[in-house]
């Protein structure tokens, strides 16, 4: 697949401001780097976005994430005991944020991430699906590849 255009470089100022809630997200929000990437390593598989896919996958391998966990992200409901809640409540407010023109934000997912996340801690994690959300948009707009993966 080849890229349609390079984003990035035709909008530096206003890849400036989503990297900006990027940053904000990963370096200020008080939540854990893993459970941010996790959160948008989910988000990407739903959205289909390859180019996030591969980097957040990369991001969890090299901070020691267990293979198995990765692996069965996906399926993550059926995963008896390897999420632990906290993850889960997350999981299920990123599904349901990602997804959310489908059923809205339904009140159960909202309860449990309220049972798990302080409200500053869900603003927050919501920032977080919403800026991948947007990451993800670009990257499947304008046909990103992953890095290392030839453009055809």
């Amino acid at each position: 697949m080849t890229q349609r255009l390079d984003h990035l470089a035709l909008t530096p100022e206003g890849m400036r401001g989503l990297n900006g809630l990027y940053h904000h997200v990963v370096t200020k929000s008080g939540l854990p780097q893993m459970l941010i990437d996790l959160v948008y390593l989910r988000a990407s598989q739903i959205n289909g976005c390859a180019y996030c896919i591969a980097m957040h996958s990369r991001d969890l391998l090299k901070a020691e994430m267990p293979v198995q966990k990765l692996m069965l992200l996906s399926a993550w409901r059926e995963t008896a005991g390897l999420f632990d809640a906290r993850e889960q409540a997350a999981l299920r407010w990123a599904e349901a944020v990602t997804l959310i023109s489908e059923q809205g934000a339904p009140d159960a997912d909202y309860e449990a991430a309220m049972a798990q996340f302080s409200p500053k801690e869900l603003v927050e994690l919501t920032l977080a699906i919403g800026v991948i959300n947007a990451y993800n948009r670009m990257a499947i707009s304008f046909r990103r590849t992953p890095e290392g993966v030839p453009a055809s």
